[in-house]
């Protein structure tokens, strides 16, 4: 269920980055997205799934944007390399 544009949805990398790295789970959270590969498309219906339980805390773009992330490959990666850049 792709929706956004890639461009809007990597608005939101910047704060996950920080947030993670404020919290030490960079490392963590790249390693997870490449061993998790396939499986990630799962973790993303998850998502779309928990998303009534999410919207509390989190919008409906970010959490639309995190199931996309990981329904992309491509994008996993790239938010990979991101985390990995600083």
């Amino acid at each position: 269920m792709q929706t956004g544009s890639p461009i809007i949805e990597r608005s939101s990398w910047p704060k996950w980055a920080d947030y993670l790295r404020s919290r030490r789970l960079d490392g963590i959270v790249a390693w997870v997205l490449e061993a998790a590969g396939p499986l990630s498309v799962l973790g993303a219906q998850a998502i779309y799934l928990g998303s009534p339980l999410l919207r509390p805390t989190f919008s409906t773009g970010q959490v639309a944007a995190l199931a996309n992330l990981l329904e992309d490959s491509s994008e996993a990666q790239a938010f990979v390399a991101f985390l990995r850049e600083a």
